[in-house]
């Protein structure tokens, strides 16, 4: 039996009552999950399409590691290690689980949804890999391994230190800062333990620019601070001082408005659902994160923003030191990040690879990486062993879907994906419901109760509080594909014609559980009991758009550049370019997803003050541009010349390159949609 849910990230679910039922149509190459190498030399934000917030890496010798916040979710702290920061791949999690107390287990009707593990601090010293991080409610941790695949211990710290960042100084003390809007400092003791008493003081006040999520570097001997500001527009402010102690000189912005054009999405405000303002400028941007130098003496950037219902990602950005501040951008663009740039040097190049297969067919002896539990599971609940091929969830009592323990989880990965779950509802007993979930406050649900009159097909969404049902049909049922922030669960009993059940579903950012929108195996018991079982045989994630293009660079084709929303585009009359009826242009390979545009003998040109012209002669760095989609799909042109991009303005038609970077809204005369006279790019909806 497969379900399907049409919107921006695809949801599917297959239930069958015996092993030999229908497969799914609609399967796709289990390798095909996103990566941000292009394979051309270049690389595609965000490095992962699925949530990795509060993200913090070291390196150690050509190795890069990598750690961010779980919050509830177990096993926590994954670490992963890349050696271009740009294919990462999976190591180890650093907490198996962390089971302070009843709400860390959903017990006593309490929980720790949005809680848990926040902001890591990533160290190595003198061998030891350390990775600090507040628990809310609790102390900080501290988590040690001499090899960062574990075995990994913690110890509580006597402290609470919110959103802490650890220093190991070259005098052998190691400090602390952390805080919100004014930042603290400290000694630690030898132990790691506690603060050394006296040491604790404010180093920059309240109103300085700063914000939360430091980090904390000594560079060429002076002292730095990366601060997330939340509060007004997202940024990432940085702070420098000749002693780790200050006096502290606050540069307000090393990143600030980066949001690659994403408009804002749907908003959770107290128990309602928001619209996004598609012109709101400045409220999901880059922000928290730090820098890093590579071997080759490279600086990058990382950070994270805020990309609505799919959850807060991480992004790789070229910093360019100037005045002594580590910008994250461009030459004659600082603070803003290119979408698609040039991969950091290397000594080699490192194979395409994804940290995670999101594909699993239950026949390991253990659950793959990719997998996380709903708060800290009861072991002896579920199985991989008592039916071999199958995970078993055995039925605990819950009130609803948000408090059923062992409700297992992946992060949902986009631009859109389809996950299809193959189960086995036949161990079921009355009260039992499983299936497959959305979990996201509000969340919705599709999979099968089992009551007096037998089995029923149901689709739940908690935000209405309707609940769809219908008996169960004869045959397969598919359900595949949502890609909107509306989803739509339907079902079918050939597999070709789908029919809706339960209306539309809309996901949304919130800050509840303060995570995206995640793919979810569940079965509890709504009767108040112990019940039966569910099997899921296996789940497939279908992703049509794993790579940084949706459509491929069309080099050496003619195409016409139409302004998005707009009856003009890129036009060419006498001899000089305006907005009018889109002109064909060549599109000449320059590598390195770079593109000069021809027309005539005569390629599309820059000049430093960012005039747009036509001129004769070999293309060179001022008649490049790199070519890179925003995150829905449209063509954006970055010269260059001036690291900023095209735009034909929309109130005189004239045409430069100086804009610093698509607008959320589309009405600036960045966007393009182009087409080769077959086909014409198409924003996704």
């Amino acid at each position: 039996m497969l379900l399907k849910v049409v919107g921006v990230i695809g949801l599917a679910l297959v239930l069958s009552t015996s092993p030999a039922s229908a497969e799914p149509a609609e399967r796709g190459p289990a390798s095909r999950t996103w990566t941000a190498d292009n394979g051309d030399g270049t690389f595609t934000n965000p490095l992962f399409y699925d949530e990795f917030s509060d993200p913090d890496m070291i390196r150690v010798g050509d190795d890069f590691y990598l750690t961010g916040t779980t919050m509830h979710a177990m096993p926590g702290l994954p670490i992963l290690r890349s050696r271009d920061l740009v294919n990462w791949r999976f190591v180890a999690y650093a907490s198996d689980k962390l089971d302070l107390g009843p709400q860390f287990r959903l017990e006593d009707g309490r929980e720790i949804y949005g809680q848990g593990i926040w902001a890591p601090s990533f160290r190595h010293h003198d061998g030891v890999f350390y990775i600090f991080s507040n628990v809310n409610g609790q102390t900080t941790q501290v988590f040690r391994a001499t090899s960062p695949a574990g075995p990994w211990t913690r110890t509580p710290m006597k402290v609470s230190l919110h959103d802490l960042s650890v220093l190991f100084d070259d005098d052998g003390k190691v400090y602390v800062v952390w805080g919100y809007d004014e930042v603290l400092f400290a000694q630690l003791n030898d132990q790691l333990t506690d603060i050394v008493p006296g040491t604790q003081r404010i180093i920059i006040p309240k109103g300085s620019g700063m914000g939360e999520g430091s980090h904390f570097y000594k560079i060429d001997g002076r002292y730095y601070i990366t601060s997330a500001v939340w509060d007004g527009p997202m940024r990432l402010a940085a702070a420098r001082a000749d002693r780790p102690e200050g006096p502290y000189e606050v540069n307000r912005a090393v990143s600030i408005d980066e949001d690659f054009g994403l408009a804002q999405g749907n908003r959770l405000e107290g128990d309602r659902i928001r619209p996004g303002d598609p012109e709101s400028r400045g409220r999901h941007s880059l922000h928290q994160g730090g820098v890093i130098r590579t071997p080759a003496g490279e600086w990058w950037g990382y950070s994270m923003m805020d990309y609505n219902a799919v959850g807060r990602l991480t992004a790789l950005s070229p910093v360019t030191w100037k005045d002594g501040w580590p910008y994250f951008g461009l030459p004659g663009n600082l603070g803003r990040t290119p979408r698609a740039w040039v991969k950091p040097k290397t000594a080699k190049v490192e194979p395409i690879s994804a940290p995670y297969e999101r594909d699993d067919d239950f026949s390991a002896p253990t659950l793959k990486p990719i997998w996380q539990w709903n708060h800290v599971p009861v072991d002896d609940k579920w199985s991989l062993a008592e039916r071999p091929g199958f995970l078993r969830l055995k039925t605990q009592p819950a009130k609803s879907f948000w408090e059923a323990r062992n409700t297992l989880t992946q992060r949902a990965i986009g631009p859109r994906s389809s996950p299809v779950v193959k189960l086995d509802p036949s161990g079921l007993r009355p009260g039992d419901v499983a299936g497959l979930a959305l979990l996201n406050k509000p969340y919705a649900w599709i999979g099968v109760e089992r009551d007096g009159d037998g089995l029923s097909l149901v689709q739940f969404n908690a935000y209405t509080g309707d609940r769809a049902r219908v008996p169960i049909p004869v045959g397969p049922i598919w359900h595949a594909d949502f890609l909107a922030e509306k989803s739509q669960f339907s079902y079918s009993a050939d597999g070709e014609h789908f029919t809706p059940l339960g209306g539309p579903f809309d996901m949304v950012f919130q800050l509840k559980t303060f995570q995206g929108v995640r793919y979810s195996l569940f079965a509890y018991n709504q009767a108040g009991q112990a019940g039966g079982h569910a099997d899921f045989d296996s789940i497939r994630v279908r992703e049509p758009d794993p790579h940084g293009l949706m459509r491929p660079i069309p080099y050496g084709q003619a195409v016409r550049l139409t302004g998005f929303g707009a009856a003009t585009g890129l036009g060419v009359e006498a001899g000089r370019l305006q907005a009018g009826p889109p002109t064909p242009f060549t599109v000449v390979d320059m590598k390195l997803g770079r593109v000069a545009l021809k027309s005539g003998g005569a390629y599309l040109a820059v000049d430093p003050s960012g005039g747009v012209s036509l001129s004769d002669g070999r293309p060179g760095a001022g008649q490049s541009f790199q070519w890179i989609e925003t995150p829905t799909g449209e063509l954006v042109l970055m010269s260059l010349a001036t690291h900023r991009f095209l735009r034909i303005d929309p109130a005189t038609g004239k045409v430069f390159a100086d804009s610093p970077g698509p607008a959320p809204d589309g009405r600036d005369g960045v966007r393009f949609l182009w087409s080769t006279g077959a086909s014409k790019s198409r924003p996704a909806k």
